[in-house]
């Protein structure tokens, strides 16, 4: 029982942690704030081909995810990147590997593609 009770605290300081260190290098932005810069950034749809096709932001350049760590190529560290996805945890995945190669400019879209209301292609 004891065992039990110090894995459940480790494991909510470690999701705590996480939650925090995130915080440091990762803006969420509400679409407002979203729209005010994206196109002067790269805007990044992380989500798969085929939800990409279905529909996305207007100038948004697909990298999935599962991807991105083969096409990092692509992307450049001098300038600001925009993910979003369907919900936005992909995005924060997206965001978490981007930071550890060395990008500073992240920000991801709050609530994701489903939750956007400007134009879509």
């Amino acid at each position: 029982m004891e065992l039990l009770v110090i894995f459940i605290v480790v494991l909510i300081a470690f999701g705590v942690f996480r939650f925090f260190r995130q915080r440091m290098y990762l803006k969420t932005l509400t679409e407002e704030q979203f729209r005010e810069g994206y196109r002067k950034a790269q805007l990044i749809d992380v989500r798969e081909p085929q939800e990409f096709k279905r529909g996305h932001i207007l100038g948004a350049r697909n990298i999935p995810v599962t991807q991105m760590r083969q096409r990092l190529i692509e992307m450049r560290k001098d300038k600001p990147v925009y993910l979003y996805c369907q919900s936005g945890s992909r995005a924060a995945r997206a965001a978490q590997l981007l930071h550890k190669k060395g990008y500073e400019d992240i920000n991801v879209l709050k609530g994701g593609f489903k939750k956007w209301t400007g134009k879509i292609k």
